[in-house]
């Protein structure tokens, strides 16, 4: 044995020899812990301690990963792992807080030094063996390395509040924004884009006043070349992100999902009262599965510029008395041509176009006939039932028109009414350029 591996047992109380040396070296990738050594040149260190001290490194551990929350780093419960299972007795490691930065990882340490599987740790600078006075001194280390963690932790969420107080938010400004050129990091001022900004604005007015759809909208900003700053092109799930941002009226909320929401110091791109109005157009009440909401004329009609259904969705306007108007649009369903034009129309123009064109269809007389049967027959057990008026006489078809009776059930009839008499027309009926029209 050699005079420093005598020196070693005399001192710990451990035979050198029956140690079994693992390496373990950690970068953390936050910038808390930038000051601290490589992962190279922890290794060479210890590397280097190890041969000075006749020291055999049976496997060398290695990651990239902070060490601040208990068991989330994969190596080093590998590590943990090995020693476990009796592969390893020891461990090299340039500091305790490389080892552990939490309670957690740091008592799994101590925790094997009490079991004895764990015969020393060997630091650049010190030895901590199974002796009470250095597995205290150990924990100390990595208790402190921890209120490190700690401090730090809570300075950073202080000076966000702070700087959230100011009026700037932290992180990347959203699209339409950029930061100041030429500032300190974490001083920095946010200003418009002067090449964004406005079309942003005019995103907000579509939706607000023209009824755009979310992929109508990406439909137009591909027609005007509209990128992020990183050059990509917005998805539809993207739009609502920006549609549902109240940061663009000047308001913001950090951190998102707490409810805390800060006066920004940043120009505002459009006004609350538009943001409040595209609110009420995604508004959606109630929500209802995808295809199960119903309307009067949907799927009664056919696109004349690509052969699709017509489909309807509902838009609501505050009025100028804080009243809500609904409002329901019918368009293509662009089943066939995702990339058709065709112009939304007003289910009340809808309705008198359609009043207009049944002198023009072929109606089936006796479906139609049938149908009036039918309520003059309700009509009359009505009468029958609760006006206790007696009508003996057999229910006779009237002598009116029954072009005039569809116009009627058009206008004034059911749901069930309208698509009833609808399913009475033979020809098919098609809508261009928001206009009802028999091909």
């Amino acid at each position: 044995m050699t005079n420093t591996m005598t020196q070693i047992k005399q001192k710990t109380g451990v035979d050198p020899a029956f140690l079994k040396f693992c390496l373990y070296s950690r970068k953390s990738t936050e910038s808390d812990e930038l000051q601290q050594l490589s992962i190279g040149a922890q290794i060479n260190e210890m590397t280097a301690l190890a041969k000075r001290e006749n020291i055999e490194i049976l496997k060398a551990f290695q990651e990239s990963h902070s060490a601040k929350d208990s068991g989330q780093r994969p190596v080093f419960n590998e590590m943990i792992k090995e020693i476990k299972a009796g592969k390893f007795n020891a461990i090299l490691a340039w500091a305790p807080d490389r080892l552990s930065r939490n309670a957690g990882d740091l008592g799994k340490i101590i925790d094997f030094m009490d079991q004895g599987l764990i015969k020393q740790v060997r630091t650049y600078g010190q030895t901590f063996t199974n002796s009470p006075n250095e597995k205290f001194l150990f924990m100390i280390l990595g208790s402190t390395a921890k209120l490190e963690n700690d401090a730090k932790s809570v300075n950073v969420q202080r000076g966000l509040r702070a700087k959230c107080e100011m009026g700037w938010r932290p992180g990347v400004p959203p699209l339409g924004y950029i930061h100041g050129i030429g500032e300190q990091k974490g001083k920095r001022s946010i200003h418009l884009d002067p090449k964004r900004a406005p079309i942003i604005t005019e995103l907000f007015e579509k939706v607000a006043y023209q009824n755009y759809s979310g992929r109508s909208i990406v439909r137009w900003l591909d027609s005007l070349g509209f990128t992020t700053r990183s050059g990509k092109k917005l998805v539809v799930s993207c739009v609502y992100l920006i549609l549902k941002n109240p940061f663009y009226y000047g308001e913001f909320e950090y951190p998102i999902g707490t409810g805390i929401f800060y006066k920004g110091g940043h120009q505002p791109i459009i006004s609350k009262e538009l943001f409040d109005e595209v609110q009420l157009q995604l508004k959606v009440a109630p929500k209802a599965k995808p295809g199960t909401k119903e309307f009067d004329f949907a799927r009664t009609l056919k696109c004349g510029a690509c052969g699709s259904g017509v489909c309807a969705e509902e838009k609501f306007k505050r009025l100028l008395d804080g009243s809500i108007k609904r409002y329901v649009y019918y368009h293509c369903t662009k089943y066939h041509d995702h990339f058709c034009q065709e112009a939304y129309i007003r289910e009340e123009e809808l309705i008198n176009q359609l009043v207009r064109i049944i002198d023009k269809v072929n109606l089936s007389e006796a479906e139609t006939l049938n149908k009036m049967k039918q309520e003059m027959g309700r009509y009359q057990r009505f009468n029958n039932l609760i006006l206790k008026t007696d009508q003996k006489s057999k229910i006779k078809t009237p002598k009116v028109d029954i072009k005039e009776y569809a116009k009627y059930l058009l206008q004034e009839g059911t749901r069930d009414e309208k698509r009833e008499i609808l399913n009475c027309i033979k020809t098919e009926l098609y809508l261009k350029n928001q206009k009802v029209y028999i091909k």
